[in-house]
């Protein structure tokens, strides 16, 4: 959440900042800003969107080498001008410099700030925001002796929370700072040598350079013409073994829209291609697909612990059915952001499985921290990103391979989670032995078969249009699901609230007369997900409970399920059963009833309201 772009060089970097901040817009759309050193500081900041931004960059004629912007998703202080970064420092009321003297942007949340913003009222400081950011700036006003990189050095020393900074002083031309903290950010080595850059990633850097250098927690970065150095808190300098610098092809051409009106629309039409690159260069079932050392683990373990948030949290969910029905391994999935913060039985013998889309998502990396101080130290990451935190941090990784996601909303990471989910029970059933070489072919072939029967899928949008236009005019869904496909009905209603804001709640079927179906009325849509499985005879018998209500189903149903269309009953025929991996299937015709429910309701389908794409913030 939020985005970071800043930069020391010896031309005009303004427009690589903005183009930065358009890039990164993903993560966060409250405000955004930039600010200078032109001789003094100067900034422009908006309560709209980049490209608002860069008009007024232009009108102001703000231009420089050295500078910093950033793009913001509220948490301290509601969204307004006031409180968008960067956050100028004027210095104590006696002796405020009217321009400014310190300059800053953040992402994270400083638990600390009400202490600090005391103790730095006292000493006259005049606040302007209601942001936990605008201390860290006075904090470093406070500490500066002629030297930014010492002064941010002794602040970041105070400050309880998490952290990306990037700071520069009206007193050090051609010099930006920063650090890092629970939150990500990544050095950018121009490939003169003699400009260098901040970014929260490497996508926003994208045509600038492609060496990177990965900041670790707690690292602290000086950037100056011509050189760079990283320390640790402490000041100690790392060399390029340490922190080395890494070719990244973070390519800018994976967030243009091509033919498709919205990102959500592209990404979903994207998912065949997505399990494509997922599954590509898998040829066997083997331990090894997740990294050395995994036929070990494999065999030391006898249970696995999921951690995960949101839609990755759903396909936690999901795995845990194959995981037991076919590793028959016990398993565990837990909501990450609660999970540290409860007493729980560590096992040694445990497989903490973490799930992210960016690899950087703040609770899901300090729940995987907090299980691995419990002792827990076989770790295993699925995630799309792999020069992310989560993967540094694990022992084995699976990397999906899905490519750059930029609506809010998750669609092909999610589908790819789980075929990489699905890949991971196959690898722990064998290593267990229940898994046969005639059941292996099998799964592979049907796993090789997914991109094409996902064309199939994608093929019934006209239907699902329909079902939009009625979907458009309710307040209220209901989404149904039995076994495997409850957690796919979660992410269904999920889908739902977040980008056209009807609300919609998800519930095994079988639990519906035990209270939400006190709510069904023909104003109330049910949406149920009907495979042809071994509990498909219970679920026709909830959804007459339905009916018999007077409620409205659309059902999503499999060709020999026998369910037809009929006064209250609307179905979609899905193209073939597909089995235990069916979840990958009926997912993608309920991310295209949201999207085209929104586009009926006119939301902001890629940055619905109050979301942002990278949770980073706990």
């Amino acid at each position: 959440m939020c985005g970071i772009v800043a930069g020391v060089s010896g031309r005009d970097i303004v427009p690589v900042l903005v183009q930065g901040l358009q890039r990164l817009e993903y993560r966060g759309y409250d405000s955004c800003g930039v600010a200078v050193h032109s001789g003094g500081l100067q900034r422009a900041r908006s309560t709209a969107r980049v490209a608002e931004l860069m008009h007024q960059v232009q009108t102001d004629h703000i231009a420089s080498g050295t500078g910093i912007a950033h793009t913001r998703w509220a948490t301290h202080g509601a969204p307004v001008v006031h409180n968008a970064h960067p956050h100028f420092s004027f210095g104590p009321k006696a002796t405020a410099d009217l321009h400014g003297r310190v300059a800053l942007v953040h992402n994270g949340i400083i638990e600390n700030h009400d202490e600090l913003r005391a103790a730095l009222q006292a000493k006259g400081y005049v606040f302007e925001s209601q942001t936990d950011t605008e201390v860290i700036a006075h904090l470093v006003d406070s500490l500066y002796e002629g030297d930014v990189f010492a002064a941010l050095q002794a602040a970041v020393a105070q400050l309880h929370g998490a952290y990306a900074l990037a700071v520069f002083h009206k007193d050090e031309p051609h010099r930006v700072v920063g650090a890092r903290a629970g939150s990500p950010l990544v050095l950018g080595v121009g490939e003169d040598g003699t400009e260098h850059f901040l970014a929260s990633d490497a996508m926003a850097l994208a045509g600038v350079t492609n060496q990177i250098v990965y900041l670790e927690e707690g690292d602290l970065v000086d950037l100056q013409l011509g050189r760079y150095w990283v320390t640790n808190g402490q000041g100690r300098a790392f060399d390029a073994s340490q922190r080395p610098v890494k070719t990244v092809y973070a390519h800018s051409g994976a967030a243009d829209l091509g033919p498709y009106r919205h990102y959500m629309q592209k990404e979903i039409f994207e998912q065949p291609s997505a399990i494509g690159n997922t599954l590509q260069g898998v040829e066997g079932i083997a331990p090894e697909l997740f990294g050395d050392g995994a036929y070990r683990v494999f065999k030391e373990i006898d249970n696995v612990l999921i951690l995960a948030c949101g839609t990755s949290y759903y396909s936690g969910c999901t795995a845990k059915y194959w995981l037991e029905s076919m590793a028959r391994i016990p398993t565990q999935v837990e909501v990450a952001s609660e999970y540290r913060y409860r007493t729980s039985v560590p096992n040694p013998r445990t497989l903490v499985v973490a799930i992210s889309q960016s690899g950087e998502t703040a609770d899901t990396l300090a729940a995987l921290r907090h299980a691995q101080g419990l002792g827990m130290k076989h770790t295993l990451t699925i995630c799309n990103v792999g020069t992310s935190a989560m993967v540094r941090e694990c022992e084995l990784a699976y990397i999906t391979r899905a490519g750059v996601e930029i609506g809010v909303a998750s669609t092909k990471a999610f589908t790819t989670q789980l075929a990489g989910l699905f890949l991971l029970t196959l690898a722990l059933a064998q290593s267990r032995g229940y898994l046969s070489e005639e059941q292996e072919a099998a799964h592979l072939k049907a796993m090789r078969h997914l991109p094409v029967a996902l064309q199939a899928v994608l093929a019934l949008e006209p239907q699902v249009i329909s079902w939009s236009e009625d979907f458009a005019r309710m307040d209220n869904a209901l989404f149904l699901g039995r076994g495997l496909h409850y957690p796919i009905a979660l992410e269904g209603a999920l889908k739902l609230k977040e980008i056209s804001y009807i609300h919609a709640e998800a519930y095994p079927a079988g639990e519906l007369k035990h209270g939400p179906l006190a709510l069904v009325t023909s104003a109330m849509p049910v949406v149920t997900v009907a495979p042809n499985d071994t509990l498909l005879e219970k679920l026709k018998s909830n959804m007459q409970e339905v009916r018999a209500r007077g409620g409205v189903l659309y059902v999503l149903a499999d060709a020999d399920t026998r369910i037809q269309n009929a006064e209250g009953i609307h179905v979609i025929r899905m193209p073939e059963h597909y089995g235990a991996l069916s979840p990958i299937l009926h997912v993608v015709p309920l991310q295209l009833l949201a999207y085209h429910t929104a586009l009926a309701k006119g939301t902001d389908v890629d940055k619905p309201r109050n979301l942002a794409k990278s949770v980073t913030v706990e």
